[in-house]
């Protein structure tokens, strides 16, 4: 059940051009949290009245922390940026649903990312019992890494070959000779275009998390949505809304 509440900052550093890392202490939203998941976080501007919507990088429980990687892409995110310890922020959470880690269970998975995507990718392969084979798609300089490879076998691809494979996930997953029974994703659009094709030439189950721009993130506004295969109860028409229906999909429910 989410709630809103306050949020201490536990601590927050740069860990690639543009990307940070945030550990929040939470109250409740960690006990209740799921990979897969996101919280809203609330500006302290008040000229910025909507929240930003932030993947779960990783769950700590035990300790009630989240821990949010993210990209500064505009004002919002830029203030998120100089967070300093013992500060407090409105979050809102956990949002969305997440990946089903019951249908991979025991068997050959693909957890693949791209971008920035690659951070809720992580605390799925952290809880997944399961043979998991990491597939992580960077632009150029890699992050995170130290991290996967404490959970699971990792290859890597980037754009101009600077680190791994020169090319995409998909790339990778060829020069490897790579197989699996299920994929779970999260990335770019193009990315999760491709993922899901490959997916459906070789009937390999799949679930993709998309990644869009959110308003009120709990389905109320409409804002964000996506074209589907059937007709929604809410808005009677061929949309799902990412932030309540999503943002983890069966690759065939929806259309990218």
């Amino acid at each position: 059940m989410k709630k809103k509440e306050w949020c201490m900052v536990e601590c927050q550093e740069k860990i690639a051009a543009g990307i940070y890392s945030l550990w929040l202490e939470t109250p409740s939203i960690a006990e209740q949290a799921r990979p897969g998941q996101f919280v809203s976080l609330y500006c302290k501007d008040g000229s910025r009245l909507l929240p930003r919507s932030i993947s779960l990088c990783e769950i700590d429980r035990k300790n009630r922390r989240l821990r949010l990687v993210y990209q500064v892409v505009g004002k919002g995110t830029l203030e998120f940026s100089t967070l300093k310890t013992g500060e407090q922020i409105s979050v809102l959470g956990p949002l969305g649903n997440g990946f089903p880690l019951e249908e991979a269970a025991g068997k050959t998975v693909f957890l693949m990312g791209g971008g920035i995507g690659i951070a809720p990718i992580l605390e799925s392969a952290k809880q997944l019992q399961a043979e998991k084979r990491l597939i992580l798609g960077y632009r150029n300089e890699c992050f995170l890494l130290k991290e996967f490879e404490k959970v699971g076998t990792v290859y890597t691809a980037t754009e101009n070959g600077s680190f791994g494979i020169k090319g995409n996930v998909l790339d990778a997953v060829r020069e490897q000779e790579l197989s699996a029974e299920v994929i779970f994703a999260c990335g770019p659009t193009s990315m999760l275009r491709a993922v899901k094709q490959y997916a459906e030439r070789k009937s390999i189950p799949c679930w993709i998390s998309i990644e869009e721009k959110m308003a009120c993130g709990i389905g109320a506004c409409l804002a964000c949505v996506c074209r589907s295969r059937e007709v929604d109860r809410h808005s009677h028409v061929h949309n799902k809304r990412i932030c309540k229906d999503g943002p983890v999909f069966e690759a065939s429910e929806v259309e990218l």
